[in-house]
């Protein structure tokens, strides 16, 4: 438990140190956002070709802010993709009592034979009294792995070919008059067709010396329920400006809800966000810390905590998705984000990372695994402060270039 230690120090740090001195809804851009003198590449674009829309009709507060961009990134598994992603973020209330919600779609597919398919949703009833998520995805996934701990060196590391279903929805209502939420979620993991295809030599049991959800050509499906307690201060979560987040997910896989095996698993996550200056412009430092970690020794080998596999897959930027994994997973990561232009046009972060997983034979952690990196932000969409995200990461095991359509976190 040293991993969930660390995540409360730093939550109890963090509230310690900082507090928002940037009212509610000037800090997240949620205030009388169309006399922001801001741009962004919606405006280049009706500027250059003289298209000028109509206005979207609006009830309220719940005007929908659009984002849609293809955008090649590299992926496990090495290659390039090309992702269409599409975001829409809308308030389904007064802005001032309402967080902004938003869903997004995001198929891809490369000439590696990878396809995916993505859809999140993060949606906020009035008054913030209801917060509804979903995330569902469809991988037909060739992607390296390295084992268990460290793993084995770069030139033995084996493609793994399989197919992987997620379905995962959350419930969560507001317990105290405050902040905090509770509720209820199910989470469906299903991999099947798992197998090393251009490598007969040897097995994934043998290769990763792990027996659970390993066995070439069969299927390992987890199917649980989840108990999550969570608190949320940004009003943003695209692009907080400031703020925090708290999330536990605490799971339970049952054989009678279609399960390999029993096992429970824990994930728990803090996020702070602290602005400094004018309230307009972006200047902000943004902390991230999860602890996850599997509490059973039957948790499949593709369930078990990996780098690149947290909610958000966006952990260990410069590292390798899928490189350490374990059945603990500690992870810190911090990004200083930046304008560039005062209109917001352009803007830089600074981001470093750190991540240690279990080691294969016991509990004890491995030696930290850093990264470093920096990245351009181009404003997409003022409105709903999103930015194309373009970052570049260095570690130990080289480097790593990606693109995203928002933040990392």
């Amino acid at each position: 438990m040293k991993g969930l230690f660390i995540i409360i120090l730093l939550t109890l740090t963090f509230d310690a140190i900082a507090q928002d001195s940037i009212p509610r809804r000037r800090r997240d851009y949620g205030y009388d956002v169309d006399t922001v003198p801001k741009l962004d590449l919606i405006d280049i674009f009706s500027k250059t070709f003289n298209i000028h829309g109509k206005k979207m009709p609006k009830k309220g507060d719940k005007k929908v802010y659009y984002s849609l961009v293809p955008i090649p990134t590299n992926i496990p598994g090495g290659g390039v993709a090309l992702i269409t992603s599409t975001n829409a973020a809308f308030y389904m209330g007064p802005r001032a009592s309402t967080n902004l919600s938003n869903v997004s779609f995001a198929p891809s597919f490369s000439f590696r034979g990878r396809f995916s398919f993505s859809f999140h949703s993060n949606i906020w009833l009035t008054g913030n009294q209801d917060n509804v998520t979903g995330d569902m995805r469809f991988i037909i996934n060739p992607q390296y792995t390295w084992g268990l701990g460290n793993g084995v060196p770069n030139d033995q590391k084996e493609l793994l070919y399989s197919n992987y279903f997620r379905f995962y929805q959350t419930w969560l209502h507001k317990i105290d008059g405050g902040k905090w939420m509770a509720g209820l979620g199910y989470m469906l993991d299903w991999y099947s067709a798992i197998k090393f295809k251009d490598n007969d030599s040897i097995s994934l049991p043998e290769f990763s010396h792990y027996k659970y959800g390993t066995q070439p050509g069969k299927h390992s499906m987890s199917s649980g329920l989840t108990l999550n307690v969570q608190k949320d201060a940004r009003q943003n979560s695209i692009n907080p400006q400031a703020g925090y987040y708290f999330n536990t997910v605490l799971r339970y896989n049952f054989r009678w809800l279609g399960s390999t095996d029993n096992w429970p698993s824990l994930y728990v996550d803090y996020r702070r966000y602290l602005h400094f200056g004018d309230a307009r412009s972006q200047n902000v430092l943004a902390l991230w810390g999860f602890y996850w970690t599997a509490l059973s020794n039957k948790t499949p080998y593709l369930d078990l905590p990996s780098i690149g596999w947290d909610p958000t897959t966006h952990s260990g930027r410069g590292i390798t998705q899928n490189r350490y994994r374990g059945k603990g997973l500690l992870d810190l990561e911090a990004e200083y984000r930046r304008d560039i232009t005062r209109n917001g046009f352009l803007g830089f972060v600074l981001f470093a990372n750190m991540n240690t997983v279990t080691k294969l034979d016991d509990y004890r952690f491995t030696a930290p695994h850093p990264a470093v990196g920096t990245g351009l932000r181009v404003k997409f969409n003022k409105r709903s402060n999103t930015n194309i995200a373009f970052d570049y990461g260095i570690s130990s095991a080289g480097g790593r270039f990606s693109m995203m359509l928002g933040e990392a976190f």
